[in-house]
């Protein structure tokens, strides 16, 4: 099977960047709409780059990757300019989700073995999420959603009480489609962990099977250390897992919890584990902003100033012996923040209004 990354440029001028096993009809969803999220509203959109894989993992390495990447780095790489590409690593790297459009992209498919791509560490296989006889089409999205926001793509169903696919799983899946497509069904826990050398059943319960027992980031640990494919196994959500299900297992995974109310519904299990694993991964934050630099103190001075006066005018100084102790107090709290120069100018404004207030 083929895997694709892609960077798609936006009506806005942002570029989105995802990955997918069908390039052609992933590139047609967005641009028909009938893909959910960030490129609905931002129609029409173009496909400026994709970059081929033969295993989704590489893709999804290459995708965080990208995601952050300066500006300079990503339009370098669209333009196929190896040599910018090289040069802009140097450079502090940062989440960028607003870059400038180009007049004239090109589309270049690339191998992995490119110059310029760094490569994918040798490292186990992401765990494979099992969900046993999930009740709920929604539940099966949402848990598909926790997923993907951690970098998980692989589920597994065993028995799904109303068949699969279920129509109600995707819009619960909000855009985390890769998951629902992929996702295969087994009529037994045995059959979906049969290439798996190591298993972990969910429970908070004691279920009468004596096994070694994980927490969520001690099993996170061992999953990224210990070679072989690794399974993480939920139960359905009325009960969770059975005896007979546990016993399949090697290790019981679970998490201290209140004994008052111990219930968990089935996608925050699965983002429990799914954020632990993550943590040993290179996933993208969220987009910092930059902040404006502090105004000068000598437009500081004049906000302050001008609020002094009003506030003398209005008798705020009470009694006059204290008037110097208030002012320093108040002078200390307003230079505790930052204001930057569009800040100073707006409370000044504030005070203008107040001290001239328009008819209505």
């Amino acid at each position: 099977m083929s895997f694709w990354i892609y960077i798609l440029r936006c009506s806005d001028g942002t570029y989105y960047t995802g990955h997918t096993d069908d390039l052609e009809r992933r590139i047609a969803q967005h641009q028909s709409g009938a893909f959910p999220g960030y490129t609905h509203e931002r129609r029409p959109v173009e496909l400026v780059f994709s970059e081929y894989f033969q295993t989704r993992l590489e893709a999804l390495d290459r995708e965080r990757q990208i995601k952050d990447w300066s500006r300079k780095k990503k339009e370098a790489l669209i333009r196929g300019d190896w040599r910018a590409v090289s040069d802009s690593a140097r450079s502090r790297p940062r989440v960028s989700t607003s870059l400038d459009a180009r007049s004239n992209p090109t589309v270049k498919e690339q191998s992995s073995k490119s110059v310029g791509f760094e490569p994918v560490e040798n490292r186990p296989p992401p765990p494979v999420i099992v969900l046993v006889r999930p009740q709920l089409g929604e539940n099966i999205g949402k848990a598909a959603r926790a997923m993907l926001n951690f970098g998980l793509t692989e589920m597994r169903l065993v028995t799904p009480r109303d068949g699969w696919p279920n129509p109600d799983a995707g819009p619960a899946a909000a855009g985390a489609d890769i998951v629902l497509e992929q996702a295969q069904v087994f009529d037994s826990l045995a059959d979906a962990v049969a290439d798996c050398l190591h298993i972990y059943a969910t429970t908070v319960r004691k279920r009468g099977v004596t096994k070694p027992v994980v927490t969520p980031e001690q099993a996170a640990r061992e999953i990224h250390t210990q070679p072989g494919r690794s399974a993480i196994v939920f139960g359905p959500e009325r009960s969770g897992l059975e005896t007979d299900d546990v016993a399949v297992a090697r290790k019981i995974l679970t998490v201290p919890i209140n004994p008052e109310f111990g219930s968990l519904n089935l996608a925050q299990a699965v983002i429990l584990c799914s954020y632990e694993w993550s943590k040993h991964q290179t996933l993208a934050s969220p987009t910092m902003t930059e902040f404006d630099p502090p105004a000068l103190q000598e437009e500081l001075n004049g906000f302050i100033e001008t609020l002094e006066t009003m506030l003398d005018k209005a008798g705020y100084y009470y009694p006059p012996d204290r008037t110097p102790v208030t002012k320093r107090t108040l002078r200390t709290l307003l230079t505790k923040p930052a204001w930057n120069s569009n800040e100073v100018r707006t409370l000044r404004g504030v005070l203008s209004a107040l001290a001239n207030p328009r008819e209505r």
